[in-house]
This record gives structure tokens, sequence and C-alpha cells, in this order.
């Protein structure tokens, strides 16, 4: 099997075939990388067991070593088929029931067959049960648990089309299977157990709301919302500083309609574009990109990185004002990626 090195690899475009799963799978088992799609976003799938094949995806990505991954199974029954944790405690059976197979992740103490690079050295692992059926397919005939990542560069957009990962990842892996757009569009929601109290370290489709619904108390980390602290080690994906930003800078705006678009109005120039609701394009003078209706949060979650990634088609743009999402159910997942992508730049309108 070709390794990543100096030479770049020819990046082939898989279908979701039978067949062409079955390729995919074959890579993953000789310890290649392959672009996955999920529900969520496209991931970069390696063998999940195998701590050399997962070296790989930080390779390919550019992605720091600190940054743990997911490990996505098939089935809930796979968890203890292949060992992967100490124990499975009641919450996640309780979750499971609920929400898996969807965009839910959760950590839980792992066993000593998790390789270190899967967990960056914690002594958890994060699992989930992807919804997709082409996802759950290739995990399924690569006979293997598999740890997949966004399938991005490192701190660039996700990626939520097979088109996105060719962009970023042609030359870097072996194949990409092209399974359509993907229907939430940002990551999954993680939730660790491994503490003495369930908290949310990633918002996602799985809201916070639903979390609480179902287990009672949940705590959110305080990274969520803010930067995570110096020394702090990122104890599930997307707690980083920045990540998921354009190559323009992005700078959020909290405040109503009309103060969002009277701001803009006055700071506009050719190198500017707003980043807003549809019922706001009327109104503004720049160029804009819409993240759908105000009240329709799945479509803010669906429409962010492919707006995210527009902005960087239009080599003009050098700043980004966003309208401010709502922190409630799917909009908190929302912020949490748009405020990262603005590397937590963010103007209140009512305190100027």
């Amino acid at each position: 099997m070709q390794t990543i090195s100096n030479e770049p690899l020819n990046t082939v475009m898989l279908s979701s075939s039978p067949e062409d799963i079955e390729k995919a799978a074959e890579i993953i088992r000789n310890g290649g990388l392959v672009g996955m799609p999920t529900e969520t976003v496209y991931g970069l799938a390696a063998d999940a067991l195998n701590g050399k094949a997962v070296s790989k995806i930080f390779k390919a990505k550019g992605r720091p070593g600190d940054n743990p991954l997911i490990v996505h199974v098939a089935a809930f029954e796979d968890i203890e088929k292949y060992n992967l944790v100490k124990k499975i405690p009641q919450g996640a059976k309780i979750l499971a029931d609920k929400y898996w197979p969807g965009p839910l992740t959760i950590i839980m103490e792992k066993s000593d067959i998790i390789p270190d690079e899967v967990s960056a050295g914690l002594d958890t692992v994060a699992v989930r049960i992807p919804s997709h059926k082409s996802a759950a397919a290739l995990i399924r005939a690569a006979g293997t648990p598999i740890a997949a990542p966004s399938a991005n560069l490192s701190g660039s957009p996700s990626p939520t089309t097979a088109q996105h990962v060719m962009n970023d990842m042609k030359g870097r892996i072996e194949a990409i299977i092209d399974g359509g757009e993907c229907s939430v569009g940002v990551e999954s929601t993680v939730i660790t157990l491994a503490g003495e109290k369930p908290r949310l370290l990633r918002p996602g489709g799985v809201t916070l709301e639903q979390l609480r619904e179902a287990l009672g108390e949940v705590e959110m980390d305080d990274a969520v919302l803010h930067k995570l602290k110096d020394g702090v080690k990122a104890a599930s994906p997307g707690m980083k500083y920045k990540h998921y930003a354009p190559k323009a800078e992005v700078v959020i705006i909290k405040g109503s309609s009309k103060a969002y678009i009277d701001y803009v109005n006055s700071h506009d120039d050719e190198n500017t574009a707003a980043l807003c609701w549809e019922e706001d394009i009327k109104d503004l003078k720049c160029k804009t990109l819409s993240m759908g209706k105000e009240k329709d949060q799945e479509s803010q979650a669906h429409r962010l990185f492919d707006e995210l990634r527009e902005i960087d088609n239009d080599e003009s743009i050098k700043k980004v004002f966003a309208r401010c999402p709502s922190i409630q159910g799917i909009g908190l997942a929302v912020y949490n990626r748009l405020i990262r992508a603005a590397g937590f730049e963010v103007i209140d309108l009512e305190k100027i």
C-alpha cells in the first residue's frame, strides 16, 4: 500500500456502490486513508486500531497531535466486541437508545486497545455510530473501528461534499467516497461521561436541551462558548482556539437586524462581505452570503461550512461581518463553530 510521502498519492473518487465500498475498505485494512461521508461532515478515515495508519491522518491534515480523534463503529455491540472502553456507563446506553445512529459522540474511559494516536495521550476515547448508510457500510466492510476527524486541512472549514474533500486532500489520501451532501452540516455533539457529571464539550445536531432531557443534569464546558484556557489539553475535537476558518477575517456582530445592517453598510467597501440571514440581504450594500433564515437553525447548520468555503472562492473578500446566531438549540452549534472561525472576535453593538 502506498503511503504518504513527498510523492503525492493518486486520490480516486469512488461511488457508494458495494464494489467501491469494498475498494475503500481494502484501503482501510491496508493502513491507508479514505474520505468518508457521514451525516455531519466528511471524515478522514483510518483503521482506529492501527496507530501507524492513524498517524497518517495527522500528517495529511496538518493536525496537531494533541487533538484527539473520534472512533466510529457500525453498531452499539461493536464497543464491547472490539473492547474499546473499560466500562460502558449507563448514561451511554440511555443516549444510544435515543440518538444512535446519529450525530452524537460519547466519551468514555478507554481500554488499552486504543492507540495513543487516537486518544492524543488521554485516558478516554470518543465513540460515535454514524447514521449515513455509506459510512456504516464502510465500517462493516473494513471489519474494524474507524478513526475519522473532518476531512479538511486543519483549521479550515469542514467539508460537507466530496468535492470539498478533493479540494483539500487531493494527493494526500488514497480515495474519497462520494456519498452526496451531508445532511446535518456541522460535526457531531460531543458529551463526556468520563467525569463525575455528564459534560457537553462540543455542541452539534443533538442539542444540550435534548441531552438534559435524556440524562437530567448536563454541564456545559466553558470552552463551548469561550477560548480554551492556556495549558488546558483539548478533551474533544473542535475545542482548539481557531478552527473552521476561511482565509478572510471573520468578525461576529451581535445586535438587532437593523443595528447589524446599519453597521455593515457603514463599513462597506469592495473587500467586505456579510454572512447573514436571508432576510437581511435586500438591505445590505456589500456582497452577501446567506446562512439561511433567522428562525431556521437546521438550515444555518447545514449551510455554515459551505458559505465559509465560498468565502475562500472569492479572493476579493478580506473581511466578513457575520450575524450572531442564537445559542439555543442547534444554534449553539452554529455559534460554537462561527466563534472559532472568527478567532473569538465579537462586536456587541449594544455595548458600543
